[in-house]
Parts: C-alpha cells; sequence; structure tokens
C-alpha cells in the first residue's frame, strides 16, 4: 500500500512544482507511481445523500442501472486523492438519459484511483459492459506477441481497410475528465518528448492542434487523421473538452500508418492501419510501436497506469483491459441484407458501425466490423477473434452470391 508521504507527492497539486523540478524524471516517475489508494477527505455538503440522489427513472445506461440510493450514500461524500467526486464520475450519464443504439456505460474516471475509490459502483458496471467479467476476483491477461496470429490476410475484394486501436494513460497524472492544465500539458511534454525517440519505420512528426498550420490542417483532415472538438454530449458533458485546444495534437510515422493522438478521450490513443486485408501486418506494427513507446516513456521515468484486475487503465470503464479496438472496412451487399446478420455478429461477438464510426450509418454496403470485448482476453486473443469472424463474413457474403445457403454460428465461447 502507498504511504501517506507517496500520496500527498502525487496529488494534483504537485504536479506543477514536479514540472517545475523535471517531472519525468526517475524521482518524479516514483513518487507519481501509486501501487493502492484509499479515499481523500470526505467532500463537503449541505444536503444529505437522499436529496442529492439524481433522477434516473428514464435513463438507460450501466450506471442508472446499478447505482442505487444505498451505494450513493456510501460513495458521494468521498473523493480520490486527487479531489474527484462520485457527481463528476456519473455526470455524463446523469445528463444522457440513452442512446437510440447502443446502452452506453453512463459513467468515466477521473484518474487511476477512480476504480477503487468507486468500485461499488464502477464493478457491477465494469461486470455487465464486459460480458460477466467481474474484477472482484478475475485477472487480466496481456499478450502484445503478434506473432501468434494466424490468417491474418483478408481477401481485399471485400475488406478495403483494416486498423487496430487503444489507448494508454500516463501513471500519476490525472485522465482527461478531471486533469487541470498543468496535467494536460505535462501529459503532452512527456508523450512527445518519448515519441521523438522513435527511429526507423516508426519515425514521424508531432502537429500541436493549437500550431499547426491550415495546410497541416488539411492535409490531416484529407487523411481522415484530424480529431476535432468533441461535440457529442457523452463527451462535453465528462468534462473532457475543457479549455479546447489547449495540449492536444497529432502524431504520425513518415508512412501515416502509425497515429497517436494526445489529450483527446485518453491521454493516448495509438493507432495502427492501413489500406487493404493485412491485418497480420498491421497488428505486428501495432505490436512493435506500442512496445517501443512503452519503452521510451519508462527511460523518461514515467510508466503506463496497469494492474492485474483491470489491465490498461482508461477513462471509460468500456475501454478497459486492453483498450483494444481492431477492426476492418468491409463490403457485405447481401448478408447486410440477410436478416440472420445481426444475430451472427451477435454470436461472433463482433459490432458493426458506421464507416464514420460510432453513431454513423454505414454508406451502402461496407461496414466497420470489430471486436465487441476489451476485458478479459488479450490483445492476441481478440485480433484474432476479428480475423476469424471477418473471414466468416466473407464466407457467407460469397456462398450468398453464390446462392448457397449460410448458417448461424453457435455462440462464442471463451
Amino acid at each position: 500500500m502507498a504511504n501517506n508521504f507517496a500520496r500527498v507527492l502525487s496529488s494534483k497539486r504537485n504536479v506543477g512544482i514536479l514540472s517545475l523540478i523535471g517531472a519525468g524524471s526517475l524521482t518524479a516517475g516514483f513518487l507519481l507511481n501509486r501501487e493502492h489508494v484509499t479515499a481523500g477527505a470526505q467532500a463537503r455538503r449541505v444536503y444529505p445523500a437522499s436529496a442529492e440522489y439524481p433522477d434516473l427513472r428514464k435513463h438507460n445506461n450501466c450506471m442508472a442501472s446499478h447505482l442505487t440510493p444505498a451505494i450513493y450514500a456510501k460513495l458521494v461524500d468521498k473523493t480520490t486523492p486527487n479531489g474527484y467526486s462520485l457527481d463528476q464520475a456519473i455526470q455524463t450519464g446523469v445528463d444522457n438519459p440513452g442512446h437510440p443504439f447502443i446502452k452506453t456505460v453512463g459513467m468515466v474516471a477521473g484518474d487511476e484511483e477512480s476504480y477503487e475509490v468507486f468500485a461499488d459502483l464502477l464493478d457491477p458496471v465494469i461486470k455487465e459492459r464486459h460480458n460477466g467479467y467481474d474484477p472482484q476476483i478475475m485477472t487480466h491477461p496481456t499478450d502484445l506477441d503478434s506473432s501468434k496470429l494466424t490468417s491474418g490476410n483478408f481477401d481485399e475484394r471485400y475488406v478495403l481497410s483494416s486498423r487496430v486501436r487503444t489507448g494508454r494513460s500516463i501513471r500519476g497524472l490525472s485522465l482527461p475528465p478531471a486533469c487541470t492544465r498543468a496535467e494536460r500539458r505535462e501529459v503532452e511534454r512527456v508523450v512527445v518528448d518519448a515519441l521523438a525517440g522513435l527511429k526507423g519505420d516508426l519515425a514521424g512528426t508531432y502537429y500541436s492542434l493549437t500550431h499547426m498550420t491550415d495546410q497541416e490542417q488539411q492535409q490531416l483532415i484529407d487523411d481522415h487523421f484530424l480529431f476535432d472538438k468533441p461535440v457529442s454530449p457523452l463527451l462535453t458533458c465528462s468534462g473532457m473538452a475543457r479549455d479546447w485546444p489547449d495540449a492536444r495534437g497529432i502524431w504520425h510515422n513518415n508512412t501515416k500508418t502509425f497515429l497517436i493522438w494526445i489529450n483527446e478521450e485518453d491521454h493516448t490513443r495509438v493507432i495502427s492501419m492501413e489500406k487493404g486485408g493485412n491485418m497480420k501486418r498491421v497488428f505486428d506494427r501495432f505490436c512493435t510501436g506500442l512496445k517501443e513507446v512503452e519503452r521510451l516513456i519508462q527511460e523518461k521515468g514515467w510508466e503506463f497506469m496497469w494492474n492485474e484486475r483491470l489491465g490498461y487503465i482508461l477513462t471509460c470503464p468500456s475501454n478497459l483491459g486492453t483498450g483494444l479496438r481492431a477492426g476492418v472496412h468491409v463490403n457485405l451487399p447481401k448478408l447486410s441484407k440477410d436478416p440472420r446478420f445481426a444475430k451472427i455478429l451477435d454470436n461472433l461477438r463482433l459490432q458493426k458501425r458506421g464507416t464514420g464510426g460510432v453513431d454513423t450509418a454505414a454508406v451502402g454496403s461496407t461496414f466497420d466490423i470489430s471486436n465487441l470485448d476489451r476485458l478479459g482476453q488479450s490483445e492476441v486473443q481478440l485480433v484474432q477473434t476479428v480475423v476469424d469472424g471477418v473471414n466468416y463474413l466473407i464466407d457467407c457474403e460469397k456462398k450468398l452470391e453464390k446462392g448457397q445457403d449460410i448458417k448461424i454460428p453457435p455462440p462464442f465461447k471463451k
């Protein structure tokens, strides 16, 4: 258990001090590393918890399904050592009652400690969102050995592009919903300093949203790389868009196949992508680049947030574990019109989105197909699930083209 001295030094108000003395050094990294924390000081409250309990009668998200008056009363006066409260964590779910397509999570973490301080609510939310994964009794595997992936080359008559992404958070700094301006700038400094050390095929350039030229901005838009200020109320109500675009930016290698977003929804989003169906090559680059970025960050005295129960720690509980989404843009004109399509995807543990991402409609018969799970299985397992599942979808499409029947596969077994 981290002692009180370490917790004091790792508190939000000291990040600026650490920056002045060279945060990112081995000393600073050690001081900002907490193995275990407890709730911070009690928040001052005028009205009783019963008077503050949110009206969730019309809500359809995981938070609303598990928050009870008793749990609220138990947690509402607790804060993390950085001062993040339960009301801040659930605000996005309170402000957004439902979603037209999917059941959302309804809460976010403000820092690594949120997952421990508010575990009475977050653990059942995690269990529902992650297909029964119980963080109290289960452990999460991590495996970035891309050589284990098999059959990773898709038929390019159907698969137009391949992509693998994840997120990583810098231990000791608050997550985007709760970070101070100084912390956000420190994330940018730490990550950009590390990325400058990438060599060979991974070498590239960082583009700050506040400093890029109009020409650079237009090029990134044309390449479909540029992320804009969040406009979804799910994100804005969580506090992620404060001070936009301060300390946000995009880095990519010279061939534009390895990309890192800084300070959007998470501290970092790491993406490997290319046109065509060579998921094997995309995953190879993903694993190599991610391990190299972690090594360079560790050389500066920092580390990623990770623990055995939850894997890699990210802002939204839906991205815990691997944080990984392996996806392809695949054209399925016949299968997408078959009434069994949704059930096939469900049994394969795959999800479909429009080609513009979440909440978007499909363009014609082209869909973004990706893994549904994040936590409880390793990176290799999840990418293999996508490879096997997409190959099954393509096989169904080919059979339908020939006038042959298709079958719904048995439910996926972990």
